[in-house]
């Protein structure tokens, strides 16, 4: 369930889905609702067509910028362009500022800075260490782009949208049947020498891997469609075993070198609903009218 034209996020987002929204959007019923529990830069959000979403990520930062732009684009985004000249693309400048994000407790100056930090840091990346503060390098851009366009796009579209920061267990469980569910979570690493992510202090495991898909099949059996996204590899594979699996070939880089770029397996898992059996649906039947 996909728009005609792709719209892109105005985040820059390792691991982003704007290449595979159609490929996704095959998966995605229609449906009163769609929730993310893991919404990242909002590609399937911003490239589908739902009445309404619910869009959530354990990133505090991240949905507080989305708040803002929800509630008050565009002074935000008169702001957010005054960090984005030749003065604030400079090395020292970046630290400085970083060093402001990880010290403020303003909401509305830390999106500010979550903003410009996203388009000026390494590759997209947006990582914390273990206290808890934003640790990208510069990224020695020579022009960082200011979408200003997309920034209004996504505002005006985020009319339709919940934001929350809640665990991915409270959005999986508390779903509505009217709902749809797709989730795109940290992925499995490709290899033992592959660290996971660093996205939120919390971490996330190979146990979290599990639980999901324990949860995928809970709301499954509530009647609600859940697609999930990650690496192809034995071991997804052998988690999902209970979806219908669909693999393709992405583009990715998968190391700094350039030689070592390349198609990566990515896997699509879907949990469809199950059709109640004639039999069982016969005797609800007959309780509702006896």
């Amino acid at each position: 369930m996909t728009n005609s034209k792709r719209c892109r996020a105005f985040l820059k987002w390792a691991g982003g889905k704007y290449n595979l929204v159609e490929a996704i959007g095959q998966h995605l019923p229609a449906a009163d609702l769609l929730i993310e529990p893991f919404v990242g830069a909002g590609s399937v959000f911003l490239n589908t067509d739902y009445p309404r979403y619910q869009l959530n990520d354990i990133n505090a930062d991240l949905i507080n910028l989305y708040q803002l732009l929800q509630t008050a684009h565009q002074g935000f985004i008169t702001d957010a362009r005054d960090f984005f000249t030749p003065r604030t693309n400079q090395r020292d400048c970046y630290i400085s500022l970083r060093q402001q994000f990880n010290l403020s407790v303003d909401p509305y100056e830390r999106a500010l800075l979550f903003l410009y930090l996203n388009r000026h840091g390494y590759n997209g990346l947006c990582r914390y260490n273990l206290s808890g503060k934003f640790n990208v390098p510069f990224g020695s851009y020579k022009k960082p782009y200011f979408p200003e366009a997309e920034l209004h796009f996504f505002a005006e579209k985020a009319q339709r949208a919940t934001f929350s920061c809640y665990s991915y267990q409270h959005l999986m469980q508390t779903a509505a049947s009217d709902s749809v569910i797709y989730c795109d979570p940290p992925y499995v690493p490709l290899s033992k020498t592959a660290s996971f992510t660093s996205y939120a202090r919390q971490g996330f495991d190979l146990d979290d891997q599990a639980q999901l898909a324990n949860l995928a099949e809970q709301a499954q059996q509530r009647g609600i469609t859940v697609v999930i996204s990650n690496h192809d590899t034995t071991w997804t594979r052998k988690i999902y075993q209970q979806a219908k699996l669909y693999s393709l070939q992405v583009g990715r880089s998968i190391s700094q070198k350039g030689a070592s770029r390349g198609k990566v397996a990515e896997l699509f898992a879907v949990y469809q609903p199950k059709p109640i059996p004639k039999t069982q649906s016969v005797t609800v039947l007959r309780q509702k009218t006896g």
